[in-house]
């Protein structure tokens, strides 16, 4: 296991963590979006939302 800070591109609050991934963390690879999520989070300002990539973008940044 290795624990690493987590960051994240928007201010928010950490409104739940994952626990499920402290027995399994491979989850956070093989199920990222369904039993992998890490944390739960409301945003501070919803619009900061509008800065980020979309993931078609991102992908298109990362095989530029």
């Amino acid at each position: 296991k290795t624990v690493s800070d987590l960051f994240l591109p928007v201010a928010a609050t950490i409104l739940s963590v994952n626990e499920a991934i402290d027995a399994s963390p491979e989850l956070v690879n093989s199920d990222p979006y369904g039993e992998g999520w890490i944390v739960r989070i409301k945003l501070n300002n919803a619009a900061d939302v509008d800065a980020l990539l979309s993931a078609d973008l991102y992908k298109e940044e990362i095989n530029a």
